[in-house]
């Protein structure tokens, strides 16, 4: 059976959430933990891939290169106030 993509999604984000600013997480990292996780029959570096896909294309997690390219938080946005 595989693994739900929303179990996917929230596990994914957990752990990128639980790393940010003290580890960047390449996208295999990810995928090697999601399967530790949850089993190589439960999921597969497919499953993984469009979990990540999914939370990349609403904003949730971005990517940043630094040497690299790796997963994170996207950065705080600050809303500009016109005073004009």
């Amino acid at each position: 059976m595989a693994v739900d993509i929303e179990a996917l999604k929230a596990a994914i984000f957990d752990l990128v959430a639980s790393t940010h600013g003290k580890k960047n997480l390449k996208p295999m990292d990810i995928t090697k933990d999601m399967i530790a996780r949850f089993g190589e029959d439960n999921c597969g570096k497919i499953d993984v891939k469009r979990a990540l896909r999914e939370l990349i294309d609403a904003g949730t997690l971005t990517y940043m290169y630094a040497g690299g390219s790796y997963i994170t938080l996207p950065e705080p946005r600050s809303e500009a106030v016109d005073e004009g």
